[in-house]
């Protein structure tokens, strides 16, 4: 759901890691990437209405305001949006090396490029509102 939203809004490599065998304090991190601030908070208003919806309460945000960063802490999903040079800086992918990505099929038939594994989760509540 989370990453569908943030593809709707034409958020860019937009990729899902499972962090379910890495770390007991969230289950995963959707990353996305956003043209600009206004896009980069429109991405993040969405996944907020989408995920609410869904049942899901938002409980941590940051970089709302003139950030290159955004990210929303679902508690069992991390939604990130960055501009394309902090996504560099930051790297997250890397950081988090271990996780699983999860491949996504968002509605528009597109495979984001960087989205390479699928595995199966337990806890198929929090995958589906990640993907």
């Amino acid at each position: 759901m989370a990453a569908q939203a943030a593809g709707d809004l034409r958020g860019k490599e937009i990729v899902v890691l499972d962090l379910t065998a890495i770390t007991p304090v969230v289950d995963y991190f959707v990353l996305a990437t956003a043209n600009s601030r206004r896009q980069m908070r429109a991405i993040g208003e969405e996944v907020n209405r989408v995920l609410r919806e869904a049942g899901s309460r938002r409980i941590g945000l940051e970089g709302q305001d003139g950030s290159n960063w955004l990210l929303q802490d679902y508690g069992d999903i991390v939604l990130h949006v960055f501009d394309e040079e902090s996504r560099s800086l930051y790297d997250l992918e890397h950081l988090w090396a271990d996780a699983t990505r999860i491949d996504l099929e968002l509605r528009t038939g597109e495979t984001p490029s960087i989205a390479e594994e699928a595995e199966s989760s337990s806890d198929s509540s929090a995958s589906e509102h990640a993907s």
